[in-house]
């Protein structure tokens, strides 16, 4: 099968250069489904790889109001579908309310976050004057995928195998009023999931657990010294670690309705150790180094120890990206602004004491990297790889993977080539695994002098090797950054009568 199942009018103009809409970036106009044997295999599909491969990626589709900001792109899945050894390809948009609003107008209505000041917002998202695009990340919980963006996101369900949007959650999103911030986590032993969100006005801070059933089972005020930026959160079988980090919205600005981030070196970071279902009260802060946080790979607890694995900046900065000067001018404020060169990114672990109250840290690499994934089964729990992506310089692109062992302090990697650029990668473990790198590693790749794209699948416990499988897909995809995997048992009954 190989059928393009609709298309979207793009209303973006011709003469657009925009570096971010041209290129790598250029968007998706058509949703495909294709199944092999029509999608051309270079290697062999593992018989024992069942699952979905799901990434998200800002796709724009509307001339944007103002300056461009690759952010701003609705959201839309790419899925490759894996079992016995067959595949199928499946991309579609994610049909928010902002996406089906503008579809209906034929023009963008909301503008992008380099132009949030000419409007009044009255919050984050979909919550406020900024189209929710639900372009960020994605994640699988109780049987469906949740699409979100980086900003107080409404819980976007869809069917992970059919990717057909499913709406807002009706079970508990309504009762969480300021959304879900940037990323949330999956403990898939209980099948629970750990969220945050971080609203504007005291106590700045909320979090909640919803259970395997798919029902908010607790939600609390976290109290903070202020308005703050956090990204990400980390939880281990017990606590959840949350993050009150020095990179913050200037408060007087803030006032006004402008948003202009800081970073304050004066200030500690402080990261707040949970018990799951603990409340305000029970918040153990730990103080480290003034930083920022991306993104974590893992946390788990070790004896008294809580420990927790990342990728620190030490010296943030936002670049005034689309404010004034020639379009040129601008674009390339954009690219410094998101090129991790000008902001290094490291491998790094924090370890905080319960009993002494103490923060001990320290750097595990000094190579630029990213998007550091461990397999899903290890979240929360001691584990010993992780993966990261490595930026190319210059550019928001991913060049190639790296592989930490963090038992024997080793390092592998893997370049995609000249012109190729690949996606935040997933641990896919084979049936039956017997370890925690007995598996494969999956990501899309972006090839700008083939014109095409592609699924490859990596032996995880060899990633330099040859490509174990190279799935070319029907279309030459968008780059794009966060990605999933979609364990073929967790697949629901009702995804199932759909087959590949």
């Amino acid at each position: 099968m190989l059928e393009i199942v609709n298309q979207i009018k793009l209303t973006i103009a011709d003469d657009n250069d925009h570096p971010f809409l041209n290129g790598p970036f250029t968007p998706n106009d058509k949703e495909y489904t294709a199944s092999t044997p029509e999608l051309k295999v270079i290697g062999e599909i593992p018989r024992d790889l069942n699952g979905i491969y799901v990434r998200n990626t800002h796709n724009q589709v509307h001339e944007s109001i103002g300056m461009y900001h690759p952010y701003d792109g609705d959201g839309m899945l790419h899925a490759m579908h894996f079992e016995d050894g067959k595949a199928t390809y499946r991309n579609r948009f994610v049909r928010t309310t902002g996406f089906l609003a503008e579809q209906g107008a034929g023009k963008s209505l909301w503008p992008g976050i380099l132009a949030p000041q000419l409007y009044e917002r009255r919050g984050w998202g979909s919550m406020g004057a900024m189209k929710d695009n639900a372009g960020t990340d994605v994640i699988c919980h109780a049987g469906k995928l949740i699409a979100s963006m980086s900003q107080g996101s409404e819980p976007w369900r869809l069917d992970p195998v059919t990717l057909e949007t499913l709406g807002a959650d009706p079970s508990w999103a309504r009762k969480v009023v300021h959304g879900l911030a940037s990323h949330y986590k999956v403990d898939w032993e209980t099948g629970e999931m750990m969220f945050f969100n971080y609203p504007e006005v005291a106590p700045f801070m909320n979090y909640g657990v919803i259970d395997r059933n798919n029902q908010l089972v607790h939600y609390v005020p976290i109290e903070l010294p202020g308005p703050r930026w956090p990204h990400d959160l980390g939880i281990t079988k017990n606590y959840t670690v949350l993050h009150d980090l020095p990179f913050f919205f200037d408060h007087e600005l803030l006032k006004k309705g402008q948003r202009k981030l800081a970073f304050h070196r004066d200030i500690p970071a402080r990261f707040g150790v949970i018990p799951r279902r603990g409340d305000n009260a029970q918040v153990r802060w730990f103080e480290a180094k003034p930083c920022f946080i991306l993104h974590l790979t893992n946390c788990y607890e070790d004896g008294d120890e809580v420990v927790m694995d990342g990728c620190i900046q030490n010296n943030p900065h936002k670049p005034r990206v689309g404010e004034g000067g020639t379009k040129q001018e601008q674009y390339e404020r954009i690219r410094a602004h998101l090129d991790k060169h000008n902001n290094p990114t490291l491998m790094y672990r924090w370890r905080f004491n319960l009993r002494t109250g103490q923060t001990t840290e320290h750097q595990i690499d000094d190579e630029i990297t990213e998007f550091p994934v461990c397999s899903n089964d290890y979240v929360g729990r001691p584990y010993r790889f992780s993966y990261n992506v490595l930026y190319q310089p210059g550019e928001w692109l991913f060049r190639g993977l790296k592989r930490y062992d963090l038992v024997r302090d080793t390092t592998e990697r893997m370049e995609f080539g000249e012109g190729r650029y690949g996606s935040e990668p997933q641990i896919a473990r084979r049936l039956n695994a017997k370890s925690e790198d007995d598996g494969y590693l999956l990501t899309y790749i972006t090839d700008m002098k083939a014109n095409q794209s592609e699924c490859l699948i990596l032996d995880a416990a060899n990633i330099a090797a040859e490509p174990i499988a190279r799935i070319i897909l029907p279309h030459r995809i968008s780059a794009g950054t966060h990605a999933c995997w979609v364990e073929g048992d967790r697949i629901t009954t009702e995804s199932r009568s759909t087959t590949i």
